[in-house]
């Protein structure tokens, strides 16, 4: 039934028609009535759509319903109660939000549309113009209005209750003026939820920052190619620069962009924080402030919270007559041999591009052997860091962190980290490795049974130095006790006096060995302890293993091999 008139009235289906006008004209009746029976279903109503995820659900009983029963009566289209909460530009609502602000529109249509229904049902205002009610969200973000038709003889909304509304409620800011001007023409501008007004969100500034252009942290990694072999060569730590070179550039920050809301109110922005170059020794500063330069030629590193340009010494050719012993206080890069009888030590690193002859090396940073060393039981080598070689032969080895080759014969080795021979040849043959976590190799001594001594466990380098120190401090004192036997002259108190002087530094260096000792292993005690384990492909009779003082001599041919300690025996797999 529709309403209006004096009563209701029965809706004539429009297949009636369609029949009617088939039987007069000649059409056929039958297509037609098929086509109206197809068509009727579609006619009919579908009820009310679904709510939308952020639409108002109200009761029958809700005064905002009420309301609406009370003017559909005498309205002739009034669209049913649609409040919808419209995202703003820009601006979307998350689901919390959205909940948080439909219960806040729940409660102020409630008492809106109350107060307006009290008036009708009293019957003290028979005659109500429009009513525009302004709805602005908790964070002043986004405003909506929801407008109640008028009652009796009152007048319809225009633009002038519109903008006294929003005036009212300080809405000045992000209005939308096209709204404005056609809601009131809007055919369901009545019981709808319309955004009118948003805000601007502030922008906060973004932070300066920094753009290396040389990498802070060199990957130290061995790639071994599909013949198990290892190119020392391309194991190059130096990063050269130039007198200029820009290190790093910097980005500066942004500032932030003011917000508003609605009602005009300013949201405060903060600006970025500006960034500051890691300027450390051998750099300077552009002009403009915004690049880092190298002041000076040489290795670029990043040591602690700064960049610094390290002095690097290139030698073209061998280390040999033609440049003497080399004491330098950087990086060294020797593209050829280091000679027999020669000594190299550097604060930094060494690179070496050909062979390392029976000569002393000593690296304060990492040690790199392109083509490996021959000591002839001469050589001594010495890294603060980590060694890498293509092999070592008769030489005794000093490795603070981790040592890494393709061939180990006949060496002297104390390594504070891991012995690493898995490229190459992966043979370890004779000599004793003494490491403070683990070994791990191809082969582990020879078919002749050649003796090879591996040692797990402990702080073979400091242990090591503790020894040397206990000898040359019980051989100074022999030889003072000596020297003071002998009758006086100015040639024994000089002697003397240099013998007490060195004696007192080697006592100071072996006090502070023995400190560091107790906080390695005070240190050791509290972390977790690393496994000490032997890993071999093969291990062969001639073979001493040792974990922590227990021993294990191999009579036999093991292949594979893992070895490591457990409750208090060698355990072999």
């Amino acid at each position: 039934p529709l309403r209006g008139g004096d009563g209701p009235q029965e809706v004539i289906p429009i297949a009636f028609y369609r029949t009617l006008l088939s039987r007069l004209f000649g059409d056929e009746p039958e297509k037609e009535t098929q086509e109206a029976q197809e068509e009727t279903p579609q006619q009919q109503d579908p009820g009310p759509p679904p709510p939308a995820p952020r639409e108002l659900t109200l009761s029958q009983d809700h005064p905002v319903c009420q309301l609406w029963s009370i003017h559909a009566f005498t309205a002739k289209r009034l669209p049913q109660p649609r409040l919808c909460l419209t995202d703003p530009p820009d601006l979307p609502l998350d689901e919390q939000e959205a909940e948080k602000e439909l219960a806040r529109l729940q409660s102020a249509v409630t008492d809106s549309a109350g107060r307006r229904l009290a008036l009708l049902d009293s019957g003290r205002a028979s005659d109500l113009d429009a009513q525009v009610v302004v709805f602005i969200s908790a964070g002043g973000m986004a405003a909506w209005l929801l407008v109640y038709p008028p009652a009796g003889q009152g007048a319809e909304v225009s633009r002038e209750m519109l903008d006294r509304a929003l005036k009212e409620s300080k809405v000045s800011w992000g209005v939308d003026e096209a709204l404005l001007e056609s809601l009131p023409q809007d055919p369901e501008r009545y019981f709808h939820l319309f955004l009118c007004a948003w805000g601007k969100r502030a922008v906060q500034g973004v932070d300066g920052r920094v753009v290396d252009l040389f990498p802070r942290v060199l990957e130290r990694s061995i790639t071994v190619d599909e013949n198990n072999r290892v190119d020392y060569t391309t194991l190059n730590f130096f990063q050269n620069v130039t007198q200029g070179d820009v290190i790093c550039k910097l980005i500066p920050p942004t500032e932030g962009v003011e917000g508003r809301t609605v009602t005009d109110q300013p949201i405060p922005a903060r600006d970025g924080k500006k960034a500051t170059l890691p300027k450390g020794r051998h750099t300077e500063i552009s002009e403009d402030g915004m690049s880092l330069l190298a002041s000076s030629s040489g290795h670029v590193e990043f040591s602690g919270r700064a960049f610094q340009v390290k002095p690097l010494l290139d030698i073209p050719a061998n280390v040999d007559f033609s440049t003497g012993d080399i004491n330098f206080l950087g990086d060294v890069c020797i593209h050829g041999d280091i000679c027999s009888g020669f000594t190299v030590r550097a604060i930094g690193n060494i690179t070496v591009g050909g062979v390392v002859e029976a000569c002393t090396v000593e690296a304060g940073g990492d040690l790199v052997v392109s083509g490996g060393v021959q000591g002839d039981n001469q050589a001594v080598i010495r890294a603060q860091r980590n060694i890498f070689a293509k092999f070592i032969e008769n030489s005794c080895v000093y490795v603070k962190d981790s040592l890494h080759a393709d061939c180990l014969i006949n060496c002297d080795v104390y390594c504070d980290g891991e012995v690493e021979v898995r490229s190459g040849r992966m043979t370890v043959i004779g000599g004793t490795l003494r490491a403070a976590r683990s070994v791990s190799a191809g082969t582990v001594g020879s078919r002749a049974e050649c003796r090879t001594e591996v040692f797990l466990g402990g702080q073979p380098c400091a242990d090591f130095e503790c020894h040397i120190l206990h000898q040359e401090i019980g051989q100074l004192e022999k030889d003072l006790e000596k020297t003071e036997r002998q009758p006086d002259s100015p040639a024994k108190l000089s002697s003397m006096s240099k013998m007490r002087m060195q004696l007192m530094i080697n006592r100071k260096k072996l006090a502070q060995l023995d400190k560091e000792r107790e906080l390695a292993a005070g240190e050791q005690e509290e972390a977790e302890k690393p496994p000490l384990r032997l890993a071999c492909s093969t291990v062969y009779p001639g073979t001493v293993l040792g974990i922590n003082g227990v021993t294990h001599q191999f009579d036999r041919r093991y292949s594979p091999c893992t070895a490591d300690l457990a409750g208090g025996e060698i355990r072999l797999q």
